[in-house]
């Protein structure tokens, strides 16, 4: 039985108690509203970060068909990027904002170089640096050193291999989820002249008139010139088929296929970022110079290639004709004669070799082509240009005996 005194006794060690505890709680409070604050600012800056990154990479998301069958199942699916882009990233940031920073850089231009072609180079990277392009130099010489004095320089992507050509190091550097960041991708030979050019205006008129592979026309006094319809119109600000019905080729108004419509040449092609996706997979990757893919690049064209395949009048540029294959640099041989220079004997030698490399690849390409078409029976050919032509002929030969 308790005595007074012993409860007096323990209510005082009570309220000591209780007492203690009251003294705790704004101190917990205060623990729990800082640990509370540390928890949101550091979701928030993650969600923050996440968004942006989201914003900068809009394709990384990781679709079923995507990912290889039986491969990439070791990792969770959220930690898995299947894109990249070339972009230049600091080693250090100077704050945690620096860090989602925005790229602004939406296209891409990619050119082999060589140093011989510093100044033609110059000429067109400045072009494009003041529209934002990230700019990938391939250097087929070897000699990036000499480039170092250009202001642009440290702010473009170098790639070196000795003696390959465009195709070789598109193949194996701008596979299309390392580019997919970029809505268009400029893959351009060193020897053009973009005096008459601008980047910007250009991509304003391949967007208006839905273009998906384009390149700009090519002044008509330029050295080098191919194919007609890649010559500038200059009543017109774009066009998408030629007429001419003199020469070996001869494009009248039912003719639907290169070279007279849905055609672009390889010296100056633009694609669009699903058109870049298909003409990487069309470039062969034992066959380096590319010959013969003009023909079949409206195949890419993400539709009917007479339509979405153009070459841009207002925005034009000067093949200047330079042959860099072999490492000579030279001048081609009808330039030289066409400006009253002589042509030694260096280099003619290797030319010739590259000639005959590049007219054996593009008889492999068309067989290629063939034996695919051939053995795919589930591809449907969309544009079956001889089977039109051949029922013209007919319809031709038929009206003849009756006139």
């Amino acid at each position: 039985m308790k005595t007074f005194t012993d409860k007096r006794r323990n209510a005082s060690s009570d309220g000591g108690n209780s007492g203690f505890k009251m003294k705790q709680l704004p101190f917990m409070g205060v623990i729990c509203s800082v640990t509370l604050y540390i928890v949101y600012r550091t979701t928030n800056y993650q969600y923050y970060e996440t968004q942006m990154e989201t914003k900068l990479h809009p394709f990384d998301s990781v679709e079923d068909n995507e990912l290889p069958s039986g491969k990439l199942k070791d990792l969770p699916r959220g930690i898995m990027h299947t894109r990249s882009d070339l972009e230049l990233r600091p080693q250090w940031r100077k704050s945690l904002r620096s860090a989602v920073k925005v790229n602004t850089n939406k296209n891409l231009l990619a050119m082999p170089v060589g140093i011989k072609q510093k100044e033609h180079v110059d000429d067109v990277v400045k072009k494009f640096r003041t529209e934002n392009f990230t700019i990938v130099l391939f250097h087929y010489d070897g000699k990036v050193d000499g480039w170092w004095d250009l202001d642009w320089c440290d702010k473009a992507i170098h790639i070196v291999a000795h003696n390959q050509t465009k195709w070789w190091f598109a193949k194996r550097f701008l596979h299309p989820d390392i580019v997919s960041t970029y809505d268009y991708i400029f893959l351009w030979d060193e020897d053009l002249g973009v005096e008459h050019f601008n980047p910007g205006r250009y991509l304003e008129i391949v967007k208006s008139e839905g273009l998906e592979i384009s390149q700009p026309a090519l002044d008509p006094n330029s050295t080098e010139i191919h194919h007609r319809i890649t010559i500038r119109s200059r009543m017109k600000k774009f066009h998408r088929r030629v007429y001419e019905l003199r020469g070996k080729t001869r494009c009248s108004n039912i003719s639907e296929g290169p070279p007279c419509s849905g055609f672009v040449e390889g010296m100056a092609p633009v694609f669009s970022r699903a058109a870049w996706r298909c003409a990487w997979h069309l470039i062969q990757n034992d066959l380096v110079h590319g010959w013969g893919m003009d023909m079949k690049l409206g195949y890419c064209a993400q539709g009917d290639r007479t339509k979405n395949v153009g070459v841009i009048d207002r925005e034009y540029i000067v093949h200047k004709g330079i042959q860099t294959l072999g490492g000579t640099g030279e001048l081609t041989k009808k330039t030289k004669k066409k400006r009253g220079t002589s042509s030694g004997s260096s280099g003619l030698d290797t030319r010739a070799e590259i000639r005959r490399q590049s007219t054996w690849e593009l008889k492999i390409f068309k067989e290629r082509w063939n034996q695919a078409v051939t053995q795919d029976k589930d591809w449907i050919d969309p544009f079956p240009r001889q089977q039109r032509r051949r029922k013209h002929k007919r319809q031709s030969k038929f009206v003849d005996l009756y006139d």
